[in-house]
């Protein structure tokens, strides 16, 4: 068994909004600002420090990409299939950061390690480019 986990209220609060925004990527600012909004004292050491220790337990991922501010998503129990799987996308415009998981990636990686001796690391595999929002908004 291992170490008994220890809830504060900030962490429980903090918790549950990443759980409520599952699948989407955020910063300490955008959770900040959410219980900012609801009226809810949070500072921003708080914040880090309960993402800290989500991000130990394996509750949540945290990706640092491209000198921007760090992001983070609720993984819950699938942190051990999202890692083997999950590549990042980020659009170039408006910065927002998509999960891939496509098998041509997984050929691709596949390729580069028997071909080339290079073994990918998906959590910090980042492709760079225009998400389809923001090709829309150039036509």
């Amino acid at each position: 068994m291992g170490k008994a986990q220890y809830k504060t209220k900030q962490m429980s609060e903090i918790l549950n909004f990443l759980q409520q925004m599952e699948g989407t990527h955020v910063t300490v600012a955008d959770i900040c600002d959410y219980f900012k909004k609801k009226g809810i004292a949070v500072g921003m050491t708080t914040v880090y420090r309960q993402l800290d220790k989500m991000v130990s337990e394996g509750l949540v991922a945290k990706y640092v990409i491209d000198g921007s501010s760090a992001c983070f998503e609720y993984t819950g129990d699938s942190r051990d299939e999202c890692k083997e799987q999950t590549y990042h996308c980020k659009c170039e415009k408006c910065g927002k950061l998509i999960h891939l998981q496509c098998s041509e990636v997984e050929n691709l990686t596949q390729h580069i390690k028997e071909h080339h001796g290079f073994k990918l690391n998906p959590l910090r595999t980042v492709f760079y480019g225009i998400c389809s929002d923001c090709q829309k908004s150039e036509i």
